[in-house]
């Protein structure tokens, strides 16, 4: 199903509330202006409250994205979209659930 095209500029969290921060490494393609993302971006997450158990914390530091966009693509990589399915992560890989991406351009949508 067709979705907005996730920008750098995009507003997300983990589930536990740590802000999504955006890198890319795509410099051609913008839409609203910003940077659309595409699979192999850095997503890394500042601020996860996550702490249990409290001997052992893990907190969300990134996120690892599963399934991108299926037909655009940027540079030969797919990009990723507003509803692409995604994990959150500790340093250890440990998966704190999917992250919630709450805001994102809205000129251009793909599949």
């Amino acid at each position: 199903m067709a979705d907005y095209l996730l920008d750098v500029g995009a507003t997300a969290m983990c589930p536990h509330s740590g802000q999504v921060s955006i890198s890319s490494s795509n410099t051609k393609v913008k839409a609203g202006g910003q940077a659309v993302t595409v699979l192999d971006d850095t997503f890394t997450i500042s601020g996860c409250p996550f702490t249990i158990p409290p001997s052992k914390p893990q907190p969300c530091v990134k996120v690892q994205w599963l399934v991108p966009a299926t037909r655009v693509k940027v540079g030969g990589k797919a990009v990723l979209l507003k509803t692409s399915t995604g994990l959150c992560l500790s340093a250890e890989q440990i998966p704190g659930g999917p992250p919630n991406v709450s805001a994102t351009q809205t000129k251009v949508k793909g599949t």
